[in-house]
C-alpha cells in the first residue's frame, strides 16, 4: 500500500511530492500519523548545501524530524502505547548496546538512526515507523504543535539542565536570539535563573527575546575596520560587562554562557565574559573551525563543553516544563503551513520572514489532510 505522500529533497535545491509505501513496523515500534512538523535550520542547510559537515545528501531523503502524530499501529512488544495516543517523536533511534549507549549518553551513538540526516528519510510524510520508546505521550492540555516543538525544546534542555548544569539563582547569557537560543533562555527562566542576558545582532530579535524570556539584552558593537576578530571580541566583552555590569567572579558574574549562534566572534566574546570556573556550552553550529583564546579558557578553568542534540530525560523535562505552564512555545510559532505548501514553507524560513514581512521564528507544516489552523 503506498497511501503515504511524502515530502522529498531530491537534491540541491530540488523537492518534490512523492507517494511512497506506507513502512512496515517491527515488533517494538509504532506507526506515527505525522501530524505536525517544525521546520530546523538543518533542513534548510541539506536544501542549499546539500550537506552538513560529514553527512551528505547522496539519494532522495524525506526532509523534516521535529514531528508529533497520532500513533495508527503498534508492534505486537509494544506495551505502553495504543493506537490513538497522541504522541512527541524523539527522531534519533539508537542502537543500544554501543559504550555511549550504555553509559546513558546516547546521542552520542555511532550508528544513530536520525530522521532526515542522511541516508534516512525524515517525518514529512504521512506516516512514519519508530521504536515505541522514543514516543512521548502528550498529557491533554498540549496540542500535537506543541508536541512537535519538544524536539528544539529538547535541545535546549540538554544544553542548559543536562551539558551546563544549570541551578536556580544563577546567571545564564545566550548568544543567538533564534527559535534555539530563545528555547535556551525559557528553559534557564523556567530553572530558576536570576539573570538571562540575550545577545544578538539583530533589534527584533531581542525585542522579542526580551518580551519572551531574557531578563536584558545586549547589542554588540560593529567591527572596526583592520580590527581582528580576537581584538573586537575582547572589547565587545569588555563593553558588555560594563553595560550590564558583569564582574569576572562572585555573585555579578555569569555561570552559564550559552552560545546558539555559531558565530565566531560569539564564541570568543563568551569565553572572555564567563565568570572563573564557570560554563560555555557550545550549541550553535558554524564555521567548522574557529579561533579561541585559548589562554583565557585555561586560566579561569572555564568548563567548554559541546552540546548536540539530546539524551536521556530530556524530553520528559521539556515536556514536564510545557505541560507545568513554565514554558509557553506558542509564541514562537510564526508560520503556520499546509502540506501542501511545503515548498512555500521551507522559501519563507529560508528568507527570515513571509511575503507580508513577518520575521520567521519558527514555520510549522501540517501533515497531509490536516489543517493549518488545527492545533490538534
Amino acid at each position: 500500500m503506498s497511501d503515504n505522500p511524502s515530502f522529498v529533497l531530491r537534491k540541491v535545491e530540488e523537492v518534490a511530492y512523492e507517494n511512497r509505501p506506507i513502512p512496515e513496523i517491527k515488533d517494538d515500534e509504532v506507526l506515527v500519523a505525522v501530524k505536525k512538523t517544525g521546520i530546523c535550520g538543518s533542513d534548510v542547510h541539506y536544501l542549499v548545501a546539500g550537506r552538513i559537515g560529514q553527512f551528505v545528501v547522496e539519494k532522495p531523503m524525506v526532509l523534516g524530524h521535529e514531528s508529533a502524530g497520532v500513533i495508527t499501529k503498534v508492534g505486537p512488544k509494544v506495551k505502553n502505547l495504543k493506537v490513538g495516543d497522541r504522541v512527541a517523536m524523539e527522531p534519533g533511534a539508537t542502537c543500544r548496546v554501543c559504550d555511549d549507549c550504555k553509559r546513558g549518553r546516547y546521542e552520542l551513538c555511532p550508528e544513530i538512526i536520525f530522521a532526515a540526516t542522511p541516508p534516512y528519510d525524515g517525518t514529512l510524510a504521512r506516516y512514519y515507523p519508530i521504536p515505541a520508546d522514543l514516543c512521548y505521550k502528550l498529557p491533554d492540555n498540549l496540542t500535537l504543535e506543541d508536541g512537535a516543538m519538544m524536539e528544539p525544546l529538547s535541545v535546549a534542555v540538554h544544553a542548559v539542565a543536562n551539558i551546563g548544569q544549570l541551578r536556580a539563582n544563577q546567571s545564564v547569557v545566550v548568544f543567538g536570539a533564534g527559535p534555539v537560543g530563545l528555547l535556551c533562555m525559557a528553559v534557564a527562566r523556567a530553572l530558576g535563573a536570576s539573570r538571562v542576558v540575550a545577545v544578538d545582532i539583530v533589534p527584533s530579535r531581542l525585542e522579542f527575546a526580551h518580551k519572551y524570556a531574557a531578563t536584558e539584552t545586549y547589542t554588540p558593537p560593529k567591527l572596526e575596520q583592520g580590527e581582528t576578530r580576537l581584538a573586537y571580541s575582547e572589547r565587545n566583552a569588555k563593553a558588555m560587562m560594563q553595560q550590564l555590569k558583569i564582574e569576572e567572579r562572585g555573585p555579578a558574574g555569569i555561570d552559564l554562557v550559552v552560545d546558539a549562534s555559531g558565530a565566531e566572534v560569539s564564541i570568543q566574546t563568551g569565553i572572555h565574559i564567563a565568570k572563573h570556573g564557570g560554563t560555555f556550552i557550545q550549541l550553535g553550529m558554524g564555521q567548522a573551525e574557529v579561533t579561541i583564546p585559548v589562554t583565557t579558557l585555561l586560566v579561569k578553568e572555564i568548563n567548554f563543553k559541546g552540546s548536540f542534540r539530546y539524551g536521556p530525560g530530556d524530553y520528559q523535562l521539556a515536556i514536564a516544563l510545557v505541560s507545568q505552564g513554565k514554558i509557553d512555545l506558542k509564541p514562537l510559532v510564526t508560520h503556520r503551513f499546509s502540506f501542501d505548501q511545503a515548498i512555500q514553507a521551507f522559501q519563507t524560513t529560508r528568507a527570515g520572514k513571509s511575503e507580508d514581512g513577518k520575521p520567521v521564528i519558527k514555520a510549522v507544516i501540517s501533515g497531509p489532510d490536516v489543517s493549518p489552523d488545527d492545533l490538534l
